[in-house]
């Protein structure tokens, strides 16, 4: 097997683990999320601005988790361009 080959093979495997372990970190979010919701509609002592803040929270990390995402997809369809 030539070098190119096997290159090649190396980057889909990483790119294969990366979209695995990015999809478990998705769930595990979305879990968490679900999980501050719930918390957030029955905590009464909160005021509005602390449920508040909370919800930008997680916009923000679905955000930054997103654009991460299309970084790290943009970096391998570059690798893949050069193969």
């Amino acid at each position: 097997m030539d070098q190119k080959q096997a290159f090649k093979q190396m980057v889909e495997f990483n790119k294969g683990a990366f979209n695995n372990a990015f999809n478990a970190m998705v769930m595990v979010q979305d879990q968490n999320e679900t999980l501050a919701n719930t918390l957030l509609n029955q905590a009464t002592w909160l005021p509005e601005e602390g449920k508040k803040a909370v919800k930008e929270w997680v916009a923000a990390f679905k955000k930054g988790r997103e654009e991460y995402k299309k970084a790290v997809d943009e970096a391998f369809k570059k690798v893949e361009e050069y193969l």
